[in-house]
């Protein structure tokens, strides 16, 4: 899956054009380096979202195409 599409479906950004954008300016790192939207997420991937001065660290669990608002934190698991 897609990063962009990842973090929109998890619900850790809340638009797709919003998480692409957030890859084009470099507030997005997969497993320490800038991530493009197209980056495919594996399992056990950590990915760092810079929002402002807070970075919001997770690992990634699972990956669904789909999931609903209450089983979208089971996707992932935040780091700091």
């Amino acid at each position: 899956m897609r990063l962009d599409k990842f973090l929109k479906v998890s619900r850790i950004i809340k638009r797709r054009t919003v998480a692409n954008n957030a890859c084009d300016s470099e507030h997005v790192k997969v497993n320490g380096k800038d991530a493009k939207a197209s980056y495919a997420v594996k399992v056990g991937d950590i990915i760092e979202v810079a929002f402002g001065e807070r970075v919001i660290k997770i690992r990634v669990k699972d990956i669904k195409e789909h999931t609903l608002k209450n089983d979208a934190s089971e996707l992932y698991e935040v780091i700091s």
